[in-house]
Order: structure tokens, then C-alpha cells, then sequence
């Protein structure tokens, strides 16, 4: 006998206890963002990268493990701008870029984020060389994250639209813009808490492995 499905919201095919449309804060951003997601984030009802593709204006998410090397290569360059990895500093890879540019090279420049957790995202690194390539920006002391629906493995780990914003507003010199967007998020992962306080089952909740 089969089980009826669960009511899903139709723009964001969630279960509609777990629907993030009230949440999503539409932000004019000026640095463009790539969301790479690992297969395994996709339809994670944790997930922060849904939240953060339907609020930015100026975003494109593609998911994959491998990528086609063409086919990424003109992601990272599309439009002429320079892409930026954000990821820790490590010894032997690429330099760390200007934590600081002014606000008007901003509109040159594409941040690339990982979507996944961090062996999945030091997964998608290892796989595809182009992104090792890349410049690198790591967050000046970022706050604590306000993801608590989740576990971290590390005390600076942040979920994808947090450390995104952060990432952000530090690029184009505009801590403010991103104020709303992560305020909402806030308020999304009090939802996400209280439902699963009222009994919500694992299986609707997921398991979440989204954090940079």
C-alpha cells in the first residue's frame, strides 16, 4: 500500500512544514555568486543554498561532484569577471585576495561557494583543479554561526548563506545589504527548530550537512 506524499509547497518543493518562501529577502548584490553544491545537499530540508539562490539577484547554483572542466571554466569566467574561491587559506595553494577591494571593483568580481560539508567541499576542491587555482578569500572573524539546527565540527564553521553574506559584505564594503537576508535566516532556522520540536520526523526534517 502506498503512503500519500506530503503536501509540498509549489515554489519551493518542500514539505510545506519545512517552507522557506516566507523567509526568502530579495538583495541586489554586487559581487556575482556561483553556488557549487555537492549531490548530496540537494532537497536537504537544512539546506541553506535554496534560501540564499532564490534571495540573491545575481547568483547561479550548479550541482555536481566532478565537473566538466570546459563547462566550468566558463562558469568561473562568465561575463568577464574574476572569480574568488571562498575557502580557508592553505599552505602551498593559492594566494589569499584582497579581503578588502573598494566598492567598484566589486561589480568585477565572482564569489565561488562550496555547498556541502567540509569533507564534501574539500571533496568538490580536490576534484577540480580550476578551483584550486583560484584566489582565495577567507572571512575576517566571522561571529558565531546561528545555524543550531545542525552540529558543527568546527567552532568557525558557518552554513552556506551565512558565511556567503558575511563573504559578501565584506567584498563590497556593505555589512548592512545583508542584514535582512541573514535575519531571516535566523528566523528560518527558529522554524526548522520548532518543528521539530513538535514532532516533526526525521525523515521530513533531513540531515544536514551545509556549512562552509
Amino acid at each position: 500500500m502506498e503512503h500519500p506524499r506530503r503536501p509540498t509547497c509549489p515554489q519551493c518543493a518542500r514539505p510545506l512544514r519545512t517552507c522557506l518562501c516566507r523567509w526568502v529577502t530579495p538583495v541586489d548584490n554586487m559581487v556575482d555568486v556561483l553556488i557549487l553544491q555537492h549531490p548530496l545537499e540537494v532537497g536537504q530540508a537544512k539546506g541553506s543554498a535554496v534560501l540564499l539562490q532564490r534571495s540573491l539577484q545575481h547568483q547561479h547554483l550548479s550541482t555536481g561532484e566532478q565537473f566538466d572542466a570546459a563547462a566550468l571554466d566558463s562558469l568561473l569566467h562568465a561575463g568577464g569577471r574574476t572569480s574568488v574561491l571562498l575557502y580557508p587559506d592553505e599552505p602551498g595553494t593559492a594566494q589569499p585576495v584582497d579581503k578588502s577591494p573598494v566598492p567598484a571593483e566589486a561589480g568585477r568580481l565572482r564569489l565561488v561557494v562550496l555547498d556541502g560539508t567540509w569533507r564534501k567541499s574539500r571533496k568538490l576542491l580536490h576534484l577540480n583543479p580550476a578551483l584550486q587555482r583560484l584566489p582565495r578569500l577567507a572571512l575576517a572573524a566571522p561571529p558565531p554561526s546561528q545555524y543550531t539546527i545542525r552540529k558543527a565540527h568546527r567552532p568557525d564553521q558557518l552554513s552556506t548563506l551565512e558565511a556567503t553574506c558575511l563573504a559578501l559584505a565584506q567584498l563590497e564594503q556593505a555589512p548592512a545589504r545583508y542584514t535582512p537576508l541573514l535575519t531571516a535566516f535566523s528566523g528560518f532556522v527558529g522554524h526548522l527548530a520548532a518543528t521539530a520540536r513538535s514532532g516533526t520526523s526525521s525523515a521530513e526534517a533531513g540531515e544536514c550537512g551545509d556549512e562552509v
